[in-house]
C-alpha cells in the first residue's frame, strides 16, 4: 500500500510538473506512515468520570531524525479551539519529549513534565502545580463560558518551525550531554534561535494516552502527521501564537482517494489546504454496549480547522453551516446517523441525538465533540451528544453531506471548492479541473470499555479499554453538485 501511494503521488507530481504548474514538488499531505512536520492530537481530557476519578492525558512527541528541531506546542480547548497555552520546544537529534496534561486545583488543566528537553518558557516539573492553561482568550460572548473548566478538554498541535543548524550555539544548547541539554538562555533567545534555524524537514511522530489511574483505564490515540507543511523556516517568539494551520507554504494539498490523486491549489493564508486533507462525507466506527461486560462507547469527532472559518463575531464564513448561537449552544452542523447491529439489522431513520437542538435533531456543535452511546460517558466530556439505541453492539455511519436544498456550485455548507486542481487517476494522466470536497474536515477515534466484575468474586477491579481510529469515505468530484 505504501508503494502504491508513493507511485501514485509521484505520477501526479510528475504530471503536474509537465504542465508547468509551480509548487508541485511541495504539497501538504497526511503521511500514512505517521511522520511529518505537523502533529495533531485529536483529544485530551482531564475530566472526572462517573466515579469522580480524573483523567490525565500523557503526550509524547518523537524526533526520528538526526537533526535538532524547534517546534511550537499548542493546546486548544474543545468548544471553539481557543488557545489555552503554547510554548516553544527544542528537540535534539533522536529526542523524545513527554508531558502530562493534568487537572489543577483552580478547576482547570495544566501541563507538566519531568523531561529534560529545553522549553521556552520553562514548563513546570511539579505535578501538583503544572503550568496552568489560561482562559485569557475565552471571552467570546457567543459561548458565554470563560471558566477554567472549559480548558479541561480539547486537543493539541505540534508544528515544526525549523531545523537547527549543526554546530550553532542553539544546537549546542539543546543537544543532550549525558542525558541533559544545557538549555543556555542566550542561545535560546528569539534572535539567536531565528538565525540558527533553517527549513523544516519533518520526521516527527507522537501519541497520547488518556489515563485514569483510580478507575484503572488506559486509552490511546496516535497523532495525525502532516508532511510537507511548508518549505521555509519560520521560527517564532514563544509569546507568538504563530505558526498555525493557515501557514502551509506553498498552499497546495495532495489527497490520495477513490483510485486517484487530487492536488489542489488554494489561497494563501487559509486553512483550506489542511481542511482538504480531512474532508469526509461519511465516518464509520463500531460501538459495544454489552450489558454483561458493562461496556460503553464514546466517539471523539474533532474539527481541527473549524476555528478558521468563523469571524470574530461568531458568524460563519464558509464550509461550516451555522453561526455560533447567542444562547451558548455552539455552532451546529447537521449530521445524519445510521446504526447497524452485528446481524445486519439497522435503524435507517434519523437517529435522535440528545440533547436535541431546535429544528436540528442531529448536530455536532463544537470543535472537539464527543458522541456517546446510551449515555456511556466513557470520557466524561461536557462537549457531549448522546445516541440511544437498543442494539448492544454494532457499527454506525455518520453522514456529513449537507442535504436540504444545498447548492455545491458555490461556497456553502459542507463543501470546500477549489477552482484550480489537478486529478490524476491511477494509471492515467493528469486533468486540470475544479473540485468540490464534500463533507466536513473531521478526525478522531472511538473508545470502548469493558468491566469484568467476576474476578476473585468481584473483589478485583478489572477494567479494559481500547481505541479505534475512525474510518470513512471521501466525496471529491469535478461534477456540478446540486440538491
Amino acid at each position: 500500500m505504501k508503494t502504491f501511494k508513493q507511485k501514485s503521488l509521484y505520477a501526479a507530481l510528475a504530471g503536474v510538473s509537465a504542465l508547468g504548474v509551480t509548487g508541485a514538488a511541495q504539497a501538504v499531505n497526511v503521511n500514512p506512515d505517521g511522520l511529518g512536520q505537523v502533529l495533531i492530537y485529536p483529544y485530551y481530557t482531564t475530566r472526572e468520570d462517573a466515579a469522580g476519578n480524573s483523567y490525565s492525558s500523557l503526550l509524547t512527541v518523537v524526533n526520528s531524525t538526526a537533526s535538532a528541531k524547534a517546534v511550537k506546542v499548542r493546546f486548544l480547548e474543545g468548544k471553539n479551539s481557543q488557545e489555552v497555552l503554547d510554548f516553544n520546544l527544542f528537540l535534539s537529534a533522536h529526542d523524545v519529549w513527554t508531558a502530562a496534561i493534568l487537572p489543577t486545583s483552580a478547576g482547570g488543566a495544566g501541563v507538566g513534565t519531568f523531561d529534560k528537553s529545553c522549553t521556552v518558557p520553562t514548563v513546570s516539573s511539579d505535578a501538583a502545580n503544572p503550568s496552568a492553561f489560561k482562559n485569557t482568550l475565552l471571552g467570546e460572548p457567543y459561548i458565554g463560558d470563560k471558566s477554567l473548566d472549559r480548558t479541561r478538554e480539547g486537543y493539541a498541535e505540534i508544528i515544526e518551525m525549523g531545523t537547527i543548524l549543526n554546530g550553532t550555539s542553539t544546537w549546542t544548547a539543546v543537544t543532550h550531554v549525558n542525558g541533559v541539554p544545557p538549555c543556555t538562555a542566550s542561545a535560546l533567545a528569539t534572535a539567536t534561535a531565528t538565525l540558527n534555524t533553517t527549513n523544516p524537514t519533518g520526521g516527527l511522530f507522537g501519541d497520547m494516552t488518556l489515563l485514569n489511574v483510580e478507575s484503572v483505564m488506559d486509552l490511546s490515540e496516535d497523532a495525525i502527521a502532516l508532511d510537507n507543511f511548508r518549505n521555509i523556516a519560520g521560527y517564532q517568539d514563544p509569546s507568538s501564537i504563530r505558526p498555525d494551520l493557515t501557514e502551509a507554504n506553498p498552499p497546495v494539498s495532495v489527497v490520495v482517494a477513490n483510485n486517484a490523486v487530487y492536488q489542489s491549489f488554494w489561497n494563501a493564508n487559509t486553512a483550506d489546504p489542511i481542511s482538504a486533507l480531512f474532508m469526509h462525507d461519511q465516518v464509520y466506527n463500531t460501538f459495544v454496549l454489552d450489558s454483561g461486560t458493562k461496556s460503553g462507547t464514546d466517539w471523539v469527532l474533532t474539527f481541527p480547522t473549524k476555528r478558521y472559518y468563523y469571524f470574530p463575531d461568531g458568524s460563519v464564513n464558509y464550509l461550516f453551516q451555522r453561526n455560533f448561537a447567542p444562547d451558548g449552544t455552539g455552532a451546529c452542523d447537521d449530521v445524519s446517523a445510521t446504526l447497524y447491529d452485528r446481524e445486519e439489522r439497522t435503524v435507517q431513520a434519523q437517529v435522535g441525538f440528545s440533547p436535541p437542538e431546535p429544528n436540528a435533531p442531529n448536530t455536532l456543535c463544537w470543535e472537539a465533540n464527543v458522541l456517546t452511546f446510551n449515555s456511556s460517558k466513557v470520557l466524561a466530556s461536557t462537549n457531549l451528544r448522546n445516541i440511544d439505541t437498543n442494539f448492544q453492539n454494532g457499527w454506525a455511519n455518520l453522514n456529513f453531506t449537507f442535504q436540504p436544498g444545498a447548492d455545491f456550485n458555490s461556497f456553502g455548507p459542507h463543501v470546500l471548492l477549489d477552482n484550480s486542481a489537478t486529478v490524476t487517476p491511477i494509471g492515467g494522466g493528469p486533468v486540470t479541473t475544479a473540485l468540490s470536497y464534500v463533507g466536513l474536515p473531521v478526525i478522531g477515534f472511538a473508545v470502548e470499555t469493558y468491566n469484568n466484575g467476576t474476578l476473585n468474586g468481584g473483589t478485583i477491579m478489572s477494567n479494559y479499554g481500547g481505541s479505534y481510529v475512525h474510518k470513512g469515505t471521501r466525496l471529491i468530484t469535478d461534477a456540478p453538485l446540486t440538491n
